[in-house]
């Protein structure tokens, strides 16, 4: 059979070329008629970039569909915009909806943040929750709660808020970013965590109170190898400033990944904070090479606090395999080694950027790692000597009250304090085009970050949102906010039947790990579990 050749319809010419066409027929008449002979200058670079696009040939739709083949990269570019402005409803926003950055822009503004005509959750879904109130509040609390963390081995414990700054490194974000940050801690009375970049000048800069967390890189007290120093870390840990040492083992956007900071992003500021070489690539391993085993860890950590001359040293981590939580608390039993503080980070947290398969795959999210953390400190009695955060999408008074029914002792924010920086969510923070200038290096999008007005900022929304957690306190008629139990907090099972939450969650008791582990669902990652190894056992 002898093909035939079929030419293209003239419907389907006009949708590939019609722009082009037009544009054309628009210049002759420019160029033929003078007083529109100005319309040249616009038509001519377009009829160029249309030409160049037919002509090119690595992208198909620009080759086939010239100059409007780009309007798709235009809403491409808008859409996050669009949706977030036009599209979305007041709840339908990820990671964090309308609502809730308005809540946090409103604090942070000192604006009115009081909601009218009821709340707009369906409250017969499990988007749900709530915490039962008292029919008697208790208007005599406290205004303020502090926390003391630093157990019996810890010569200097830090009295800390019940909300403070969580980790993000200089390097994600911008110089402006944490100056602003540690300036509203210091004007607050709050901490802020280094993240694991290292302790910059920016951190420095205006003197607020400082977690210093260490990763897998050890930035800021590494040899040129990459191996830690200890000499460089006793220099910094020992500031005034620095009140905790945090070693991260994980993070809730990629837990058991490290991380690459590419080279072109490693600045000089940044080759210094962090004593890398400039123009090469920063690599963060995905494990720690000063330690290998649960005893080791806890070695470190002992020699981490004497070098910081007494300060708390806990751990960070996005809980993955239960066993090895276990793993930490044989550890504590056998060697009589303690960790001052555990921060759980939920798998739903997470500033900057990760890998898609491991955030929305990988690791536990906040509410079921931080029962796991409660339950295994509470069931090892370890709870009264080793504190316990809470880290992952924390935003407003009614979240900090509901860790707390889980077992918190206090809980960190990263993006709720960057919203209150002014950030968008534009989605673009590993770009390095954020619009905001909170997180990219380009000096001249952090110019428009003022470091004193969005440190007020700051300072106001971890004011008003802990003002927020303590109405809940009151209105529950409780003296303070630890005597917040899980059956004081509600989950709805389903649209007929909702139940407290240690009904719905296994909630252990003091010591049952020890006396009979046997007795609980849990029980069985506690026998995988061995002091002297992270791998699983039985």
């Amino acid at each position: 059979m002898i093909p035939i050749y079929k030419f293209p319809s003239p419907g389907n010419l006009a949708g590939r070329f019609g722009v082009p066409a037009a544009l054309i027929a628009l210049a002759i008449v420019c160029a033929l008629w003078p007083p529109a002979r100005w319309g040249l200058y616009v038509l001519l670079p377009l009829l160029g970039v249309a030409a160049w696009d037919f002509l090119q040939d690595r992208h198909s739709l620009r080759r086939n569909y010239p100059l409007m083949a780009r309007v798709r990269w235009i809403m491409e570019d808008l859409r996050p915009f669009a949706r977030s402005y036009i599209v979305e409803g007041d709840l339908e926003g990820r990671p964090f909806n309308h609502d809730e950055r308005a809540l946090v822009y409103a604090r942070a503004k000192g604006q009115l943040d009081a909601h009218p005509f009821g709340t707009e959750l369906d409250v017969y879904t499990d988007e749900y929750d709530w915490l039962g109130h008292s029919i008697a509040p208790n208007a005599a609390a406290p205004e303020e709660w502090r926390l003391g963390i630093g157990g019996p081995q810890a010569s200097k414990p830090y009295q800390s808020a019940l909300l403070n700054i969580s980790a993000m490194s200089f390097g994600s974000l911008s110089g402006n970013a944490i100056e602003a940050l540690n300036l509203g801690a210091r004007n607050g009375g709050f901490a802020h965590d280094t993240g694991e970049g290292g302790l910059s000048k920016y951190h420095r800069k205006h003197g607020g109170d400082i977690i210093w967390e260490l990763g897998s890189g050890y930035f800021g007290c590494r040899d040129k190898d990459g191996n830690f120093d200890p000499g460089l870390f006793a220099e910094h840990a020992r500031l005034d400033q620095v009140k905790m040492v945090e070693i991260k083992l994980s993070q809730g956007a990629k837990p058991g990944h490290g991380g690459v900071l590419p080279s072109a992003k490693v600045t000089r500021e940044i080759s210094e904070t962090r004593k890398v070489p400039q123009g090469e690539d920063c690599v963060s391993p995905p494990g720690h090479s000063t330690f290998a085993t649960p005893i080791e860890m806890l070695e470190w950590a002992a020699s981490l606090r004497e070098m910081a001359g007494g300060k708390p040293v806990g751990i960070k981590l996005c809980i993955g395999q239960p066993h090895e939580i276990f793993a930490v608390m044989k550890a504590m039993l056998e060697t009589e080694i303690l960790l001052d503080y555990i921060v759980i980070d939920g798998a739903e947290g997470g500033t900057g950027a990760a890998p898609v398969e491991l955030s929305n795959s990988v690791g536990m999210p906040l509410r079921e790692g931080l029962i796991l953390a409660r339950n295994a400190l509470v069931g090892t009695r370890l709870k009264e000597h080793v504190r316990l955060g809470a880290s992952g999408k924390v935003h407003s008074g009614a979240g900090l009250a509901m860790n707390f029914a889980l077992g918190a002792d206090w809980c960190n924010a990263a993006r709720a304090f960057m919203f209150s920086l002014g950030c968008i969510q534009s989605m673009k923070c590993h770009t390095g085009e954020c619009p905001t200038g909170i997180a990219t290096q380009d000096p001249l999008r952090q110019r428009g970050l003022v470091v004193e007005d969005k440190a007020e900022r700051v300072t106001r929304f971890q004011r008003q949102t802990l003002g927020a957690f303590r109405e809940i306190v009151v209105a529950m008629g409780l003296d303070n906010p630890w005597q917040i139990a899980p059956d004081q907090l509600m989950q709805r099972v389903n649209s007929a039947r909702s139940d407290a939450m240690d009904r719905i969650y296994g909630f252990l008791d003091e010591g049952q790990l020890l006396d009979d582990p046997g007795s609980v669902r849990i029980g069985r990652y506690w026998d995988m579990a061995r002091a002297d190894t992270f791998r699983r056992c039985a």
